[in-house]
């Protein structure tokens, strides 16, 4: 990866944030929050789920009303800062809940962020936009502007949004949030957009990253703000900066997961691979997974890792031989993943209620549900796989982002599935509890459950037995732990067949 050139920061304030408070009803989501954001800096701003991070860009940007406190622009108090202020002020937000509505197109989607882009000619105009700004972050992306959502992958529906946010019409762009903007990117594209934010900060913009890809925090923030339950616990300037002192004041534990690639030993399956699949139209693709094995899918985003991990699940969940119990953690969440109107302990025991997990054996009679049993299933993981922020009996909607891919995980992990599939499943979650996370895969490998992971974090792949490499919806090359280097995942992505 290129180097990214740092520079030193104006000290102008922007906004100033004095003593906010916000709480929703008991609870207490922000407290006391002093914090100036200076003109063309970049700020990363780090913290466990539920820390509070999310609520206080949604103060920043006008969505919530500070509970108690004081908002500055510019050195002027502004007594009603909401939306509209926020907007005047040149703030504009890319959340970690994509907004785009999928039954429009990309320009459609500009002008609903943008209504003074209508009138003759507008379709035209608006598309040029975009297409010129889609360029300029992330060149070479193939999108014309006139797609319809719903097509696009979550990978390109990202680079909307962030292209969206950062166009200028008829007020200047000054502040722009990103929150978690490379989650669903692959390390190509995250490059891209971290090199556009280091030189939007120079030309004068004041760019916020929120993320839990510290290592992306390290290369182009000027200060960093870590939170933990609802307060600012520290700000690192850049002189001090390291994943070791972000952790640190995150309140998490510093031992870093030492199993990697140049380490882990390969796993030889004596008897065979258990799983066998074909894929693609022109059955190209072969994919063989043994039990216990975790198989790890990776490539650039958008090269047909998604489509063969449903292909999979299809064919191992439909009749005929080799019918397995499969369980998925979806990667888009907010589409595929939860079920919005029902609550947290509902969506994590959806498997159970549809007996699909051992619990089924202690229902009371038939058709009936053990409610006890359930609730204690609900709670079992929730301390295994630390879901906080709200009552079990809470809304999904209720949790962060990342507290909700939580709740996924742990209902594929609560079922009785021998093959779990997953799709980019740490998207949007802390440190800490990847770790955790990585140990759980671990340890129901060692049972004899078997994974098939693909992630766009390559530092992920170590955790994986083997890993096939996708171009074009073709395996370009099949890489054991010891094999997978940055150098070797980067090669493979871009070749065109495999040998």
């Amino acid at each position: 990866m290129g180097e990214i050139k740092m520079k030193e920061t104006s000290g102008q304030a922007l906004i100033r944030f004095q003593g906010i408070s916000k709480t929703f009803g008991r609870v207490r989501a922000l407290t006391d929050i002093d914090f100036s954001f200076l003109q063309g800096e970049c700020v990363g701003i780090a913290g466990h789920n539920g820390a509070g991070k999310s609520t206080l860009m949604a103060v920043l940007a006008g969505v919530f009303e500070p509970t108690q406190g004081e908002i500055e622009v510019d050195g002027t108090p502004s007594p009603r800062y909401d939306a509209n202020a926020a907007r005047h002020a040149g703030v504009r937000c890319v959340f970690q809940e994509l907004s785009l509505c999928a039954n429009l197109s990309i320009a459609e989607n500009m002008c609903i962020v943008h209504p003074q882009l209508r009138g003759r000619g507008w379709r035209r105009q608006v598309t040029a936009l975009m297409r010129k700004k889609l360029e300029e972050i992330f060149p070479g992306n193939r999108l014309n502007g006139t797609e319809l959502v719903s097509d696009l992958t979550l990978t390109q529906r990202q680079m909307v949004e962030i292209a969206r946010a950062f166009t200028v019409t008829d007020t200047p762009v000054r502040l722009v949030i990103l929150d978690e903007p490379t989650s669903s990117l692959d390390a190509h594209t995250a490059e891209q957009l971290l090199a556009f934010v280091r030189k939007a900060a120079e030309s004068g913009i004041t760019c916020l990253l929120i993320t839990h890809m510290l290592g992306e925090i390290q290369r182009v923030a000027d200060r960093v703000m870590v939170m933990r339950d609802g307060g600012i616990v520290g700000v690192l300037g850049r002189d001090n900066l390291s994943r070791e002192a972000i952790i640190t004041a995150m309140g998490q534990h510093l031992e870093a997961d030492k199993t990697t690639g140049a380490v882990r030993e390969r796993v030889e399956r004596a008897a065979g691979p258990q799983y066998h699949w074909t894929l693609g139209a022109g059955r190209r693709t072969k994919i063989e997974a043994s039990r216990g094995e975790v198989i790890g899918f990776a490539g650039l985003a958008g090269q047909g890792q998604t489509e063969a991990l449903l292909a999979i699940y299809e064919a191992a969940t439909g009749r005929g031989a080799g019918r397995a119990k499969v369980a998925f953690v979806a990667g888009d969440r907010g589409r595929d993943g939860v079920f919005p109107v029902w609550s947290i302990a509902q969506n994590l025991d959806l498997r159970w209620l549809s007996g699909g997990s051992p619990a089924e054996k202690r229902r009371p009679g038939f058709g009936l549900v053990d409610f006890a049993a359930a609730r204690a299933v609900v709670e079992a993981w929730r301390a295994k796989i630390g879901i906080r922020g709200a009552s079990m009996n809470a809304g999904i909607l209720s949790l962060s982002g990342g507290n909700q891919q939580k709740v996924l995980f742990a209902r594929a992990l609560a079922s009785d599935a021998d093959l779990v599939l997953m799709d980019d499943p740490t998207r949007g979650v802390d440190v800490g509890t990847k770790r955790d996370i990585y140990q759980l895969v671990r340890d129901e490998a060692a049972k004899g459950r078997t994974f098939i992971w693909y992630t766009t974090e390559n530092e992920e792949l170590s955790h994986c037995d083997r890993t096939y490499v996708f171009r074009s919806a073709s395996v370009t090359r099949v890489l054991h732990a010891d094999e997978c280097t940055e150098e070797a995942l980067l090669a493979a992505s871009f070749e065109e067949q495999a040998a």
